[in-house]
C-alpha cells in the first residue's frame, strides 16, 4: 500500500452538506469569514454530541465536534502564542504563559462564540436543545475549538489566523497589561469579599503518563471553578479563571 504523500491534504470522512442548502452552515461560514472546500467539516465543528449519529451498516454518520476541538484547541494555543510574542517582545516567557492562558481559557472562549453569534448554528437534540444547552459556557467554549479546528483542516493557518484575530482583537487590545496569575488573583478577590481561602482539589486525572489530563476544582465560599489541562498547576490556574469569570 502507497504511503500517502505528507504534503497532500488527509482525506476526511466527513458527511456531505452543502450551505446552499443549509442556511445555518451559510452563516457560519460568514461569521468565519470562511467559504469551506469541505463544508461537512464545518458541519461537524457545529454538532453537539448529542446530535451525533453513528455509523450503521453501509453508511456515514454524523460525528460529534469533540475531534475537532482536539485539533482547534492545538490551532487555538499556537496561533495565540504566535501573537503575543509579536505584540508583546519585551515580555518573558512568565508573563506570555499568563496572557496565553487567558485568552484561551473557556469563559474567554464562550464569550468571543456568544458574541460572534455562533449559538444558533449549533445542531443540537430535540431535549439538549430544550434544556438550553446552546447557551451553555463549555458548549460554546467548544464549538469554538471545533470551529477553529474545522478552519484549519480546511484552509490551513491562514483562513484559522485571520479569524482568531478578527475575534480576539478586543480581548488582546484589553491586556494592556499581563493579567495577574489567576491563583493569586482568585486569593486577592476572596480576601477582598471576606471568604475563606480558595480550596483546591484534584477531581480527577486520566489519560496515559506520556499525556496526562487534570481535572482540578476550586472552591470559595459557594461557588465552585473547574480547569482541565496537561498538569495540575496549569489545571489549577484555569479552574480558578473559571470561577473569577463567573457572574456576581
Amino acid at each position: 500500500m502507497a504511503a500517502r504523500n505528507p504534503l497532500e491534504p488527509p482525506v476526511h470522512r466527513y458527511p456531505l452538506t452543502n450551505p446552499a442548502t443549509d442556511p445555518g452552515l451559510a452563516e457560519a461560514q460568514r461569521l468565519l469569514g470562511h467559504e469551506f472546500t469541505r463544508p461537512g467539516l464545518l458541519r461537524e465543528a457545529l454538532t453537539h454530541r448529542s446530535a451525533a449519529r453513528p455509523r450503521a451498516a453501509g453508511r456515514r454518520g454524523t460525528g460529534s465536534n469533540e475531534r475537532l476541538e482536539f485539533v482547534g484547541d492545538r490551532v487555538l494555543g499556537l496561533l495565540i502564542a504566535e501573537w503575543v510574542i509579536e505584540r508583546f517582545p519585551e515580555e518573558q516567557e512568565g508573563e506570555l504563559g499568563v496572557r496565553l492562558a487567558s485568552l484561551v481559557s473557556g469563559p474567554v472562549l464562550a464569550a468571543i462564540a456568544e458574541s460572534i453569534g455562533l449559538a444558533p448554528a449549533l445542531t443540537v437534540s430535540a431535549g439538549e436543545s430544550r434544556a438550553g444547552v446552546r447557551k451553555r459556557a463549555t458548549v460554546l467554549a467548544d464549538a469554538m475549538e471545533a470551529a477553529i479546528g474545522a478552519l484549519y483542516l480546511d484552509g490551513g493557518l491562514d483562513p484559522a489566523r485571520r479569524f482568531v484575530r478578527a475575534a480576539w482583537e478586543a480581548v488582546m487590545t484589553a491586556q494592556t497589561e499581563p493579567p495577574k496569575d489567576a491563583k493569586t488573583a482568585l486569593q486577592e478577590w476572596a480576601q477582598k469579599h471576606g471568604l475563606p481561602l480558595p480550596d483546591y482539589q484534584l477531581a480527577s486525572r486520566e489519560g496515559p503518563p506520556h499525556a496526562p489530563v487534570f481535572v482540578v476544582t476550586v472552591t470559595v465560599g459557594n461557588r465552585t471553578g473547574t480547569g482541565t489541562a496537561g498538569t495540575k498547576r496549569a489545571a489549577e490556574q484555569l479552574a480558578a479563571i473559571d470561577l473569577l469569570a463567573l457572574p456576581a
